[in-house]
């Protein structure tokens, strides 16, 4: 009964192999075909134009898993007078792109037709992969279309990056991968209208994809499949769960998806936000981020981000840092998120930074400077010969234990580095140093004199 309902209509009709997977059958003809990507080969788009009036460069496509990038190389070479070669990164090698160019290059001399070489998944190439295409792109032998997952700045080589157009491809919205399971539920390469599917479990298949379209279309073979394997022509919310226990969570430890990720998550604490804080804390531990990256990065902005407005925000973060190499995943997932709520709750101040920041600054601009005399060590022999520590004060001999001392370098005695915040405690620490400051007319503005 299976087979029934995955017969698909004639292969020309179809476009492709009957036995292919649903996602497969369902790729786009077309752009009109495609679906989402609108601001890169919507109306009007530099692309669309390229693409129809078949004057396309070297391009490459980036962006998640089921975007269209494939898709998109499909519909190029449909649209194409130029030869269309398909190359893999994770099968090929140098030997099979030397063997594309090398049959550009006689194509283009034997009858001036040119070639488009499709590299898929092409940050898989090393530097010298790379680069054996560089100089075939540069001469017009090829049009190069690759495809990345990965962040091209990082992944692909910046020579061949910039002799070509870079596009980012963007996760598909829900509504638009409700459309295509829509689409393909009657489509005649789909499932042609044999097969229904309850208004809840086409919601938890789009829930579920988080974009990506290829997962979506396997979802639903996988749901229909599954349903007339018991005789069935109807997929329920219930068939959708079983048939889909986990979400597809987008994730890659050392590429693109990761730094948005911990930017997103360092942000929303910055921000005040201790929901999506705790959100993208989620993500990253259910994706596999390692635990003791995400605790370094607490430790960090507790410092960074909120300082002295909360002195305890740096307490809770070490803390939180420890419990995890104590108590361990899945339980230390309490403490990091007690911890990531604490800091993202905190009144906030860069003050630390920028004191820290500005002194680096002036000791660049000055370089080191001598220790006045009354600050230097006393304590070794002879050091009272050399007047080391004459004229200082010991602050805890007067009354509030202070006193009015220079303690910065002479060139540097006017420099004012840190600046309270008038958030948290800071703004009790800004009253007090503006009291005590105001005895000192000479320690003014930042800068050296």
């Amino acid at each position: 009964m299976t087979g029934s309902l995955f017969d698909s209509a004639p292969e020309e009709v179809a476009g492709a192999d009957p036995g292919a997977p649903l996602a497969a059958r369902m790729r786009p003809r077309t752009l009109d075909e495609l679906v989402g990507q609108e601001a890169v080969v919507g109306p009007g788009s530099a692309l669309r134009s390229l693409i129809e009036d078949d004057r396309l460069s070297s391009v490459i496509f980036w962006g998640p898993a089921g975007t269209g990038k494939t898709s998109l190389a499909g519909i190029i070479a449909r649209a194409t007078a130029a030869a269309y070669v398909e190359v893999s990164a994770v099968s090929s090698g140098v030997a099979d792109v030397r063997k594309a160019i090398a049959g550009a290059d006689e194509l283009k001399r034997a009858t001036g037709r040119r070639t488009i070489l499709f590299i898929d998944e092409i940050h898989r190439f090393n530097k010298a992969q790379q680069d054996s295409l560089l100089k075939a792109v540069e001469s017009g032998v090829i049009t190069l279309v690759g495809a990345t997952t990965e962040n091209p700045f990082f992944e692909v080589n910046s020579p061949l990056l910039s002799r070509s157009l870079l596009f980012r491809l963007e996760s598909l919205t829900p509504g638009q991968v409700a459309e295509l399971l829509r689409r393909a539920l009657i489509d005649d390469r789909g499932l042609a209208g044999r097969l229904e599917l309850d208004v809840e479990a086409l919601q938890h298949i789009v829930d579920r994809a988080g974009g990506d379209a290829r997962f979506a279309l396997n979802a639903l073979e996988m749901c229909a499949s599954t349903v007339v394997s018991a005789g069935r022509a109807r997929v329920s919310v219930e068939d959708a769960q079983a048939a889909l226990r986990q979400p597809v969570l987008r994730y890659d430890k050392a590429g693109d998806v990761h730094y948005d990720v911990v930017s997103a998550f360092i942000k929303s604490m910055r921000g005040t936000d201790p929901d999506a804080a705790v959100f993208w804390l989620a993500q990253m531990l259910e994706s596999g981020e390692d635990p003791e990256f995400i605790a370094r990065r607490m430790v960090i902005f507790a410092s960074e981000d909120i300082g002295n407005a909360d002195p305890r925000a740096l307490l809770v973060a070490v803390a939180a840092f420890d419990a995890l190499r104590v108590v361990g995943l899945p339980e230390a997932a309490l403490n990091l998120s007690q911890a990531a709520l604490y800091l993202a709750s905190a009144p906030k101040s860069n003050a630390s930074m920028l004191a820290i920041s500005r002194a680096k600054q002036e000791l660049m601009k000055f370089g080191a400077q001598a220790v006045p005399a009354h600050l230097r060590d006393s304590h070794y022999p002879g050091a009272k010969k050399l007047k080391h520590g004459d004229g200082y004060r010991y602050p805890h001999d007067s009354e509030g234990g202070w006193v009015e001392q220079q303690y910065l370098p002479d060139r540097l005695r006017q420099a004012r580095f840190y600046e309270p915040r008038e958030t948290g405690l800071e703004r009790q620490i800004g009253e007090r140093l503006r009291g005590l400051r105001a005895t000192q007319p000479d320690h003014g503005a930042p800068g050296g004199s």
